[in-house]
């Protein structure tokens, strides 16, 4: 497992240019040098030089990252700023208080039998199993699907439309939460669960409903199987289908979708729909995980500007292929007072809903 004194080349090909200043939504906000990725690598290649110890206040500015990837997009040299941040937190929690705090509620103990726990309480439609499908898939249930299901039954509902069947397997946590707070080894050992489940599957692909999970699968070493979202896949099936009443559209890309083609291409098969891109559609809606509660003012704001651009589209229906993006456009627009606020869906709620009408 690599450590921060592993990334010295990494650290030392960034050239100070900026260019993470001008797509990094945190500093954005705060213009705080500390916030972007540039302050927090001369804050790391201080401590590889010995000079500065990986303290609380280091931890707290990398903390101080949504994931979204956006300085690595933009970055000349492509450094992976977020997998080296992902480093530094876990050289930081190995012996500290912190560390044993986070690695206890991060645990099989805790995390796991609490998200199974809870998810006994919503319990979630079963799938009608077709032996003569064409298509063998099998479903990646995010842990969001396992607390509130709506989105997985739509999904559900919408699949047994067409030719395939739906396989479901004992899969633990994509391992997203783990990475944001740098336990890596319960990282590891959920990856290589998943892996195993997914490489032994028989199965065609891997779908799901959530963009992060779909990152993080995707990010797995070894993996044999290809990870489609849900949109990419019915894309090719979808007929076209006419809304009932004349509908507003608008779209807000999680920051771990790469290409999100499939889902215009889908609203132009639906007569009757008005899709209207909003301002600024692919940046962060701020609430990525833990970050909304360890930076929760940060989050806040961010959300806030991502419901306002959604407002003024003036859309009635507002879709995203993410449940945490679900709760952080719900958190932006529960900032908005006396507006008309649209209707907030994953696209399998949408679809479905489509195919109903």
């Amino acid at each position: 497992m690599k450590s921060l004194k592993d990334y010295k080349h990494e650290l030392n090909k960034c050239s100070k240019c900026g260019l993470c200043q001008a797509v990094c939504p945190v500093f954005k906000i705060t213009g705080n040098e500390c916030t972007v990725t540039k302050g927090k690598f001369l804050m790391l290649k201080g401590v590889q030089n010995g000079d500065l110890q990986l303290s609380p206040t280091i931890n707290k500015y990398l903390e101080m990252c949504l994931n979204c990837g956006k300085c690595k997009e933009f970055c000349p040299s492509g450094i992976d700023a977020c997998e080296i941040f992902t480093v530094a937190k876990h050289d930081y929690i190995k012996n500290s208080f912190e560390g044993h705090l986070v690695r206890l509620l991060e645990s099989e103990l805790v995390f796991d039998n609490t998200i199974n726990m809870l998810s006994k309480i919503f319990a979630s439609k079963k799938f009608k199993v077709n032996p003569n499908a064409t298509h063998k898939i099998l479903f990646f249930k995010g842990c969001a699907n396992k607390l509130y299901p709506k989105s997985e039954n739509a999904l559900k509902n919408l699949l047994e439309k067409f030719d395939v069947d739906l396989v479901e397997k004992d899969f633990k946590c994509c391992g997203i939460p783990f990475l944001s707070s740098g336990n890596l080894d319960r990282y590891e050992a959920v990856k290589t669960h998943n892996l195993e489940l997914i490489n032994n599957s028989g199965c065609d692909f891997v779908l799901t409903d959530c963009a992060s999970c779909r990152d993080a699968i995707s990010n797995y070493e070894g993996i044999n199987k290809k990870v489609l979202m849900l949109g990419e896949f019915v894309q090719p099936l979808f007929g076209e289908v006419i809304s009932q009443k004349p509908l507003k559209v608008t779209y807000h890309k999680p920051c771990h979708t790469e290409n999100s083609d499939y889902v215009e291409n889908i609203l132009k098969k639906c007569s009757n729909i008005d899709y209207v891109r909003m301002k600024d559609f692919d940046e962060c809606c701020g609430f990525a995980g833990q970050f909304a509660l360890t930076n929760r003012k940060l989050s806040l704001k961010i959300s806030k500007q991502k419901a306002k651009n959604i407002i003024n589209t003036q859309a009635d229906i507002v879709i995203t292929e993410c449940p945490a993006c679900i709760l952080g456009i719900h958190q932006g627009m529960s900032q908005l007072k006396s507006v008309q606020k649209p209707l907030i869906m994953n696209i399998s709620e949408f679809l479905n809903q489509m195919l109903k009408t």
